[in-house]
């Protein structure tokens, strides 16, 4: 049976150059960076070149780059140190309703636990926050916000630059983070030029290892660790450095660039013809917006009458895996936050798949994906209950 991946916003496959280098790195070098032997040595030198791979993607300080074991570790640094580091100038914080779990529990918990107030900001229904609701939300007390980059569940791209700018010309001081999770790797990110301060990034998402992440933290942000331990990496992160899956996560991000720019073409053409075949089937939707402005390895789609769950698994039969709206939050399946934020009709809420490209996705997965979508649906809906 063919098998067709078509989930590579919860993971991807790695590189083959990257699984290479994490077993040579596990097998060979594997020295404890923190050792002063030559072992140890060769071991932070991989620690030092993927500083400098970042670097160079980032247009930023090495020193401004800290590792850690993911996108979810690095949103929660971001959020939690910076808000307890900042507490004094007040204990505003701004983000949006459909962000992912890793920024909205992080929010949740200062605001229930730590007494922070936080406002969560609308979108319009592409899923693209409202600027004139930022600009309302602004007070002396704000001292925080975030904003994802790329939305995980319906691929919408929020207006950045236009949001820190506001942000920076009511307060330079306030301090803006992006979750570039779904972002990077599809789309030049450079965070002084955003006016970013903090930005997060994932390599399992990038062709990268899974458990390994990055934190781009600009160096006048003051921000406090919330892992504790022998003071690595500049006191913000303690721990034994993941060195295999920075070494891999630098790897992917430098893979992932080159030639970027035809990559994300062959995915937006890839998505285009995904989409005028899915909209030949009737009582179909797609969630947000779907041209140049929205991203380009997402597409999420409701099909009313047919629960996600039971779509999803028919699919699997066939070879084909999707998602039922993200696998960020663990497998549960729940109605989602982002497609009710979107104001999607009760119809579409528990009816959606999620199906997610990469570099790695040939025409012929798309058409025989649509092949399969022509049989199941007519046949499922026949024997769905009205």
């Amino acid at each position: 049976m063919k098998e067709v991946y078509l989930d590579n916003s919860a993971t991807t496959q790695a590189y083959r150059n990257v699984a290479e280098l994490v077993q040579k790195v596990m097998c060979e070098d594997y020295g404890n960076p923190s050792s002063m032997h030559a072992k140890g040595v060769a071991a932070e030198k991989y620690i030092k070149e993927a500083k400098e791979t970042l670097a160079k993607i980032w247009k930023v300080q090495e020193k401004e780059i800290f590792f850690t074991s993911g996108g979810t570790e690095s949103d929660n640094l971001a959020v939690i140190g910076a808000a307890r580091a900042n507490k004094r100038a007040g204990k505003h914080l701004i983000t949006s309703s459909i962000e992912h779990p890793a920024i909205l529990n992080a929010m949740r918990f200062l605001e229930e636990e730590e007494g922070y107030r936080v406002t969560y900001l609308p979108v319009d229904k592409y899923g693209r926050i409202r600027l004139d609701a930022l600009k309302e939300a602004l007070c002396e007390d704000t001292i925080l916000v975030s904003v994802m980059y790329v939305n995980n569940e319906v691929g919408s791209v929020q207006p950045i630059q236009e949001a820190a700018s506001i942000v920076k010309a009511y307060n330079k001081n306030i301090l803006f983070h992006v979750d570039a999770v779904q972002g990077f790797g599809k789309y030049h990110i450079y965070p002084k030029k955003l006016k970013v301060d903090m930005c997060s990034i994932s390599g399992h998402k990038i062709h990268g290892p899974k458990g390994v992440g990055a934190l781009y933290i600009g160096e006048h942000v003051k921000i406090r660790p919330i892992i504790y331990g022998g003071g690595h990496q500049k006191n913000i992160r303690s721990g034994t450095e993941n060195v295999p899956g920075t070494a891999g996560l630098a790897l992917a991000a430098k893979t992932i660039y080159e030639n970027l720019d035809e990559k994300v073409e062959r995915m937006r053409s890839l998505k285009q013809h995904f989409i005028e075949g899915v909209c030949q089937i009737e009582n179909t939707t797609i969630h947000g917006l779907y041209d140049e402005t929205s991203a380009p390895h997402i597409i999420s789609v409701g099909f009313a009458g047919i629960r996600s769950e039971v779509l999803l698994h028919a699919l699997e039969d066939r070879g084909i895996y999707v998602s039922a709206g993200s696998a960020c939050a663990s497998n549960h399946p729940q109605i989602s936050g982002v497609l009710k934020g979107i104001g999607v009709k009760q119809e579409f809420l528990d009816a959606t798949l999620r199906f997610s490209m990469s570099e790695f996705t040939m025409l012929e997965e798309i058409d025989y994906t649509l092949d399969a979508l022509y049989n199941i649906v007519p046949m499922l809906r026949k024997y769905t209950r009205h």
